[in-house]
């Protein structure tokens, strides 16, 4: 029987031994949940007690807790006391609030008149709270690698060719067998609603008139029905984190199988641990429990190749996407799985180890070391696009297709879903005009001929190519 408990009661459950929270109305034992919450245990128990629904509803959609939680943590309802001021939060309808700390922005000018992802970034910058830049913006440790993803892309120079009749030019391709209207697609970020109220269906919008793909992140800030009923013309991917709790993420699964326009299923390696973003560090320094650690992560750890990926084939008919890859030898073990249609070269944007390699520079060492694989399994990029000329750069090396993450962040933050057409807009120009100066009409025509790339040659991995190594670590488990 689910009792009614006094505002007081609740308020006396503040600690690591009993964790109760309030969320719409709704009180939640999460004692046992401290130590499998993926952003940690501090951000819990600095709400222990009280009615959290507002900040809840900034990274979470209302429904995420039916995934999360059990029902037996669902305790009972709350009941102010007599002489309480505090009031409880409604379950939103439309979950609009955002309760961000937006500072006083300055007037941002027509979206027309900007003209590059520079200007939109910095009109966003004047335009979110601190916490969402210090969360959006934060890279790891000294923040090299963040710098790397972009200017590595300087080093590649463009070949074009003349006589070639560009007059019609085309950017329409297929990823993972789906027709995308772009070869750019949207990577996963958590918590849009922490940029503008329409959060995440923002985004979905947006790619919804460009046709094209966007990858929703697993932390996303609304429900996943409400995202994709939001882009009707988009495609989607979901992103997977697999939890300590597999239980929950088992949930998480099904939810995501009722949903159809999800296209394929993205599980996400390049973060098994938490990057040390400074500047992130120091906004949630406050939020750190007395005497507790920084961040207790809630991801799993102990993914293996066989193990995992034969236990989500047993829970999703989608093809499966490994995120995260940043070697070759990787490449070429993700080749191996029948269960792997594709891989994302990533290193979750510079947040999670400093100095690894771009996602360019990995594509390259699979060029050198085993270009099969690009016609194996789509090999896509994410990180670094600031220009139509770095897609272009990014396909003619065999990319399949381009993440952009914090491009739409931004966007959404300056002009809601027109920020992001916005920002899709322009580099769908610019890789238009790169590819008809190249001498291109359409995304199929990229090749190496297009690029010179020598002088990252001295930047690549030179030691033997390892894949016997890989093939006979793998081979056992492929028989078992």
């Amino acid at each position: 029987m689910v009792q009614t408990l006094k505002f007081s009661e609740v308020s006396k459950h503040t600690t690591t031994d009993s964790c109760w929270m309030i969320l719409y109305g709704k009180v939640y034992d999460l004692t046992t949940y401290l130590k499998e919450h993926p952003g940690g245990r501090s951000i819990i128990l600095e709400n222990a007690g009280k009615d959290a629904s507002v900040d809840y509803g900034l990274v979470h959609p209302v429904d995420f807790l039916d995934v999360l939680l059990t029902p037996e943590q669902m305790i009972g309802h709350v009941t102010m006391d007599d002489d309480a001021d505090e009031t409880v939060a409604e379950k939103p309808e439309n979950q609009q609030q955002t309760g961000s700390e937006v500072s006083s922005a300055a007037a941002v000018p027509p979206l027309k008149s900007i003209l590059s992802l520079a200007e939109i970034e910095s009109h966003a910058m004047k335009q979110m709270s601190p916490k969402a830049i210090s969360y959006y913006v934060s890279a790891t440790d000294d923040e090299l690698t963040k710098a790397m993803n972009s200017q590595i892309y300087r080093s590649i120079l463009l070949r074009p060719r003349v006589f070639v009749d560009c007059t019609e030019c085309s950017l329409a391709t297929t990823i993972l067998g789906n027709k995308v209207g772009l070869p750019i697609f949207v990577s996963p970020a958590a918590a849009a609603r922490l940029a503008h109220p329409v959060g995440e269906a923002g985004i979905a919008g947006a790619c919804s008139r460009f046709e094209a793909l966007q990858i929703v992140s697993q932390n996303a800030s609304l429900a996943p029905e409400a995202i994709v009923s939001a882009g009707p013309d988009a495609v989607y991917g979901w992103q997977l984190y697999v939890l300590k709790d597999r239980a929950a993420t088992e949930r998480t699964l099904a939810q995501v199988r009722r949903i159809p326009a999800i296209r394929f299923l993205v599980l996400t390696l390049d973060a098994p641990f938490p990057g040390k973003r400074e500047a992130d560090e120091r906004f949630k320094a406050a939020e750190v429990a007395a005497g507790g650690p920084p961040q207790a992560w809630g991801t799993e750890s102990a993914l293996t190749w066989k193990k995992t990926l034969d236990w989500l084939s047993r829970h999703t008919d989608v093809p499966i996407v490994l995120k995260g890859i940043l070697t070759h030898e990787d490449a070429y073990a993700a080749s191996l799985f029948p269960a792997v249609k594709g891989i994302i070269l990533s290193n979750h944007g510079g947040r999670a180890l400093d100095t690894a390699p771009t996602p360019i520079q990995v594509l390259l060492e699979i060029r050198k070391f085993c270009p099969q694989v690009l016609d194996t399994i789509d090999v896509l990029v994410d990180g670094g696009i600031k220009r139509g000329t770095d897609v272009v750069k990014a396909l003619a090396l065999g990319a399949k297709g381009v993440g952009i993450g914090r491009a739409p962040l931004y966007g959404l933050s300056i002009g809601g879903q027109e920020g992001v057409e916005r920002v899709l807009e322009i580099l769908a120009d610019e890789t238009t005009t790169a590819m008809r100066l190249l001498g291109v009409k359409n995304v199929s025509e990229l090749n190496p001929r297009h690029v010179n790339t020598n002088a990252l040659t001295s930047r690549l991995f030179d030691g033997p190519s390892g894949l016997d190594e890989v093939e006979r670590e793998l081979q056992l488990q492929l028989k078992l």
